[in-house]
């Protein structure tokens, strides 16, 4: 079913997220695996991220969030078995939240962060109220959601942040389609910042950082984008 033609009330938070092509796939086998695949302690991760570009996800990190309190509240959307969580727990972030849409995730992600919250959810129907956090952060999410659904995608990171949208994605400066492990309607690359800034009005760009890749000829997209005073 297309999201694109249902209503919704962005003011709910216990409104039903629409079941797509993509998130029927992540919530199956094919979702288990790749969380079975992607499960990284914060060195393993630091790891994977100086083989992709030669620089670790902690720079990444302490290079675009310089600005932001340890006790600012962060909701990451998407955030699987907790990689990206667990390291800005490390680093000092202590204020973390997360939804995932896959339940085998975040019965793993909930295993490695006691303490912090983390629902079962989607970015097309986020469990928050309006501008609950202070910054709300995709990391390798956008890209597995199809054009026609990624407006929707867009508003409800937008209605959850009160100040700042951070993300990592895959880049392109048009809009591309990739198969990916044999599946040719799961990953799109395009430039996830500008559709952002196209969209909301209020929105500025703070910072961006188009990251290569050392082993192929992917780029990826860092950005920090905050809304205007």
């Amino acid at each position: 079913m297309n999201s694109a033609s249902q209503e919704f009330n962005i003011d709910s938070t216990t409104r039903r997220a629409p079941e797509t092509a993509q998130t029927a796939v992540w919530k199956g086998d094919f979702g288990r695996e790749y969380t079975d695949r992607n499960t990284f302690d914060n060195e393993g991760l630091d790891q994977l991220y100086r083989k992709n570009y030669g620089i670790s996800r902690r720079e990444i990190n302490a290079a675009f969030l310089r600005e932001i309190a340890k006790d600012a509240n962060f909701l990451e959307i998407g955030c699987n078995a907790g990689n990206q969580l667990l390291l800005l727990q490390e680093m000092g972030y202590s204020n973390l939240s997360g939804i995932e849409l896959q339940p085998y995730a975040l019965e793993i992600a909930r295993r490695r962060l006691p303490g912090v919250s983390l629902k079962l959810g989607s970015v097309l129907s986020v469990p928050h109220e309006n501008s609950s956090f202070d910054v709300v952060f995709t990391s390798g999410v956008l890209i597995h959601i199809a054009p026609a659904d990624l407006p929707r995608a867009l508003d409800e990171i937008h209605r959850c942040t009160r100040t700042y949208i951070w993300g990592l994605e895959y880049y392109s400066a048009e809009v591309a389609k990739v198969l990916y492990r044999g599946h040719d309607e799961l990953l799109w690359k395009m430039d996830y910042a500008r559709r952002y800034l196209e969209r909301f009005p209020d929105l500025e760009l703070v910072r961006e950082q188009r990251i290569p890749y050392l082993e192929n000829t992917n780029v990826d997209t860092v950005f920090l984008l905050r809304k205007k005073s």
